[in-house]
């Protein structure tokens, strides 16, 4: 019997070890361009109201034990003290609270703090990946418009195996692995990131997983092969085009490095109407493609939905990715509508 677990723990510590070379361990986010802070913690009170986002996502659909990824981020300032309403202020009837006047007018926030939390629960297969981070980070003004932060995240990921989902087909395996049950390893994370902001553009470089860290479940005694956490390093850059007073166009790019991978862009366009209604559209090169669409209710409540369609062999078993995001503003007085996050 311990002769067919310490195999079991073999086998488990050598797939843990071909996915630390061989494949992303964070999860991927189609519309992160709704929420830059849960790749980059220098987003951390960016705006003038606490930010809540929850988000689900389902990959590959129709592939068995596919990743599942579900999450959910808040974050928001500390003595933020900008956008103070005047009584020359207030929305005028028909014109865009964000059309090209507020822009023009757009002037830097002041030095200020802000502090957030954000859970993701990856799930792939028997394997899970559950982390949890405190964010914080500080907002400089460079310029009468441009703004500079800088953040970082500290938490842990909890690594968890559950040997009854395990399946060796034919193979003739010790009832005892089967009743080996949930196993789990915690380890401490990190993650950093700087984030140059204006009116008309952001440019952002972040880091996660900073601390790499060993991935086994042997106990300590059996090591033939370790799996391990490798940093994920990810740099954005987007501009505002004002198409006309209630239009404005949004394209932005985000490059992914993950050693030993190649590096992975994707490209991203955004059409929002009113700061009401958008659609948008992604492409990952040699990859897939993605649609986009969302929903702002009173710059309180907003939804996003996405779709993705894969270019690869997967696309002969898979029915498609599907992701949503739910948004919250709290507590914005006098300001709630979004003005850094695009």
């Amino acid at each position: 019997m311990k002769k067919n677990i310490s195999l079991l723990l073999i086998c488990v510590q050598g797939v843990l070890a071909s996915l630390s070379v061989a494949a992303q361990q964070k999860p991927h986010y189609t519309q992160y361009i709704l929420n830059q802070y849960i790749v980059n913690p220098a987003l951390t009170g960016i705006e003038n109201y606490t930010d809540l986002k929850v988000s689900h996502r389902h990959q590959w659909v129709g592939i068995q034990d596919a990743p599942v990824t579900t999450y959910l981020s808040v974050h928001a300032a500390i003595g933020k003290t900008d956008y103070r309403k005047t009584a020359t202020s207030f929305d005028l009837k028909g014109e865009n609270p964000r059309g090209e006047r507020y822009w023009e007018a757009y002037t830097a926030p002041d030095p200020h703090h802000g502090i957030g939390f954000q859970v993701i629960n990856d799930v792939t297969g028997p394997l899970t990946n559950f982390s949890a981070y405190g964010t914080y980070a500080y907002h400089l003004p460079l310029g009468s418009r441009t703004s500079l932060s800088a953040g970082f995240g500290v938490g842990f990921n909890r690594f968890s195996l559950d040997a009854n989902k395990l399946d060796f087909g034919d193979v003739v395996v010790d009832p005892a692995v089967y009743s080996s049950g949930v196993l789990n390893k915690t380890r401490f994370d990190m993650m950093a990131g700087l984030y140059l902001y204006s009116a008309d553009y952001f440019l952002g470089i972040s880091a996660q997983q900073i601390v790499p860290q060993k991935i086994d479940f042997s106990g300590g005694y059996i090591r033939p092969t370790t799996g391990k956490t490798v940093p994920h390093l990810f740099a954005t850059a987007g501009y505002r085009f004002l198409l006309s007073e209630t239009v404005n166009l949004l394209p932005s790019i985000m490059v992914k490095y993950i050693d030993p991978l190649p590096v992975q862009v994707e490209g991203n366009v955004k059409l929002q109407y009113l700061d009401r209604i958008w659609i948008g559209a992604s492409y990952r090169h040699k990859d897939g493609y993605a649609a986009m669409a969302g929903l702002n209710v009173s710059n309180i409540f907003h939804v996003g939905y996405a779709y993705d369609y894969t270019t690869s062999r997967l696309n002969n078993y898979s029915k498609g990715t599907h992701e949503i995001l739910l948004g919250f503003v709290l507590g914005g007085y006098p300001d709630n509508c979004p003005r850094n996050v695009w």
